[in-house]
């Protein structure tokens, strides 16, 4: 549990975190905060924003701060990282942690909009945020980039193919990340989250999660909570 960290391996470190104020980003940017980072969080809605960063602060993290922002308006980009480097002066890790779902049923029946909407999102976004703090973390000597990715990327769901293929996408971008920027020091990793316990998977899980777990064939018999994706991504950014 956040309390119990105790390490620090983030001290001196600028981390941006995408759709932080509920979930699995608000869990990583708790725990990359707790191990000393200094940490800026968006989300779509300010008053959202605001009470995450509240509530990170009430639990122990020193250096958090928030912004509105719409991760898939370009403009709404550049003033994430304007306001990050205005408050902290570099910017040493990304999370794209955003990701959205709007459509569910037969990938047949999917308007052409909500397919773009879905790939502007999903994989666009995170592919035009990386661009622009790669030469930030060039001029740092190094850096790490983090995509929030999912195990229907391997695996497509019945009923949300469409995000699951966007998924695809980020795991692609991710592989041809990595090859790129190494050579600046830079590493690009993913995670692949099952269900996760989260607001946005409760109608998985809310009428019987030992079920699920079983269905999964999950050896522990429980679903994941954001505190084991933030884990996975303490590690992977360190």
């Amino acid at each position: 549990m956040p309390h119990q960290v105790r390490a620090h391996r983030f001290e001196g470190e600028v981390a941006i975190v995408t759709a932080a104020t509920l979930g699995i980003g608000y869990a990583i940017a708790e725990r990359l905060g707790l191990e000393g980072a200094s940490v800026v969080i968006c989300s779509r809605k300010k008053q959202n924003v605001e009470e995450a960063v509240a509530s990170l602060k009430k639990a122990g993290v020193k250096n958090v701060v928030g912004i509105e922002c719409q991760i898939s308006n370009g403009d709404d980009q550049k003033r994430l990282i304007d306001f990050t480097l205005e408050k902290f002066g570099k910017i040493t890790i990304l999370v794209n942690n955003h990701g959205i779902n709007p459509a569910f049923g037969d990938m047949m029946d999917l308007e052409d909009r909500t397919w773009d909407k879905l790939f502007e999102t999903n994989v666009k976004s995170g592919w035009q945020l990386t661009k622009l703090v790669v030469p930030h973390m060039q001029k740092h000597g190094s850096g790490n980039i983090l995509f929030n990715a999912s195990i229907g990327g391997y695996v497509p769901p019945a009923m949300i193919a469409t995000y699951a293929v966007t998924k695809t996408a980020v795991l692609g971008l991710t592989k041809a990340l990595a090859k790129e920027l190494s050579k600046y020091r830079i590493r690009v990793n993913a995670i692949a989250p099952g269900v996760i316990k989260t607001k946005m998977s409760k109608a998985l899980w809310e009428s019987g999660e030992q079920g699920l777990a079983e269905a999964q064939e999950i050896s522990m018999g429980r679903l994941g909570v954001p505190e084991d994706c933030a884990g996975a991504v303490a590690f992977l950014v360190s």
